[in-house]
């Protein structure tokens, strides 16, 4: 291959990391490793929208492509990562790589009908470890999540942007939520429309944009939390917008059952298992994530009924997963963001999110009770607070084992000698 053809291979895997949900930092660590399989020294640079590779011998940018990440498909990319560890290791030809790497962009995602079950699965699971209690409240709920996964499918065929199909799935969540209420059909409004769109929530996309921020690549950390806070936003706004065309409006406080833990622990793993699925995560690794993330909730269960607060339970769960699991991502060449997100979905405040723009709706329709604003303000604090100790938990950890991995001895190809 000539020099030129080299740099856009390099260019290419890294698009293909980047636009499938891997953290930024392990996106240039494999794009260099290839550069330097070829004898390549280049630079390379992630913006939102563009991928940039320039020569070190030269000023002039070779390539450029544009890149968003905004998808997760934990196979594509570790396929890309395993196709990358071949070519430096001189098992697989350069013009080999082309092909697969043409194969791995067509890897198609989970089929239609298991997306849709395990979006039905995960929302029923979210509702049970929010304390739903009636049969036909479940029932309802998964209808609402797998009619919503097949509309996000269908309009991913129409349309790329990525704000269209979580707004269109909660609003469908909303309208026969409020629908089932009106007619007296569910017991609890708030678990019914909120558990299908729990599901929802970018996680992925916010942990890659913490980590981002805390490595310093501030305008990339901000666009991802941007991109993140957009999808919440239409989240949100299709939720309430299908309760509001029918009357009805989320109640801010309802009383719910405590979950037992063995409850508890089964419907953690449902969650996992489930995002696992929507995430295309590979089957032969789907169990590391469902033991850590059930052994973590139950952890968090545990840490709170000896009197921890819910942050700091789920503190200490985030932080074992963490350093638990970022040595299998790097081992398994997984996306760390993703793997941790599905780990950690179980204890997402999603509810609690959309409590509080709830409550901001009734309160700017002038219901202005201190109760109201009361509960309003709870529901917001504590859904940033176990944001923040979910966050914290996964990039502590994250940077722990970064730091291990660099005081290792490196082999000459750049890796990990002990691997």
């Amino acid at each position: 291959m000539t020099r030129e053809e080299q740099c856009n291979l390099v260019l290419a895997f890294a698009r293909i990391l980047y636009v499938n949900g891997q953290g930024t930092e392990q996106t240039l660590a494999a794009a260099r490793h290839l550069a330097s399989a070829f004898g390549l020294r280049v630079n390379i640079s992630l913006r939102w929208g563009e991928l940039q590779l320039q020569s070190e011998e030269d000023s002039r940018p070779l390539w450029q492509v544009t890149a968003n990440p905004v998808g997760v498909d934990m196979n594509r990319v570790a396929s890309a990562m395993r196709a990358i560890d071949d070519v430096a290791a001189r098992r697989l030809a350069p013009d080999a790589a082309l092909k697969a790497l043409d194969t791995i962009s067509r890897l198609p995602p989970s089929p239609t009908w298991l997306f849709s079950l395990a979006a039905g699965s995960g929302a029923v699971a979210m509702a049970v470890i929010f304390g739903v209690e009636h049969l036909l409240d479940a029932a309802m709920i998964f209808v609402s999540a797998t009619a919503g996964a097949c509309v996000r499918r269908g309009l991913g065929r129409l349309s790329a942007n990525a704000l269209v199909q979580p707004f269109c799935a909660s609003l469908l969540a909303g309208i026969l939520a409020a629908g089932a209420f009106r007619y007296q059909l569910i017991s609890s409004l708030r678990i019914v429309a909120l558990s299908p769109c729990v599901i929802l929530i970018p996680g992925s996309h916010v942990l890659n944009g913490l980590a981002d921020l805390v490595n310093g690549r501030v305008h990339l950390g901000a666009a991802r939390l941007i991109h993140a806070g957009l999808i919440i936003a239409a989240i949100t706004t299709g939720l309430l917008l299908g309760l509001v065309l029918l009357g009805v409006s989320l109640p801010l406080d309802e009383a719910t059952r405590a979950v037992p833990l063995w409850q508890d622990i089964i419907a953690s793993a449902v969650a996992v298992a489930a995002f696992s699925i929507l995430f295309s995560m590979p089957p032969n690794l789907m169990p590391w994530p469902v033991i850590v993330g059930t052994l973590a909730h139950a952890l968090r269960w545990a840490a709170i009924a000896m009197g921890f607060s819910v942050a700091a339970g789920t503190l200490v769960a985030s932080l074992a997963i963490g350093l638990i699991l970022m040595p299998i991502a790097v081992r398994r060449r997984m996306p760390f963001a993703a793997i941790g997100f599905v780990s950690v979905v179980s204890m997402i405040p999603g509810a609690y999110l959309f409590t509080m723009a709830s409550g901001l709706v009734q309160i700017a329709e002038g219901q202005e009770t201190l109760e109201l604003i009361s509960a309003t303000m709870a529901s917001g604090t504590t859904a940033m607070i176990i944001i923040l100790a979910i966050s914290l938990g996964l990039i502590l950890s994250k940077l722990i084992m970064d730091y291990l991995d660099e005081r290792r001895p490196q082999t000459d190809d750049g890796r990990d000698s002990k691997r």
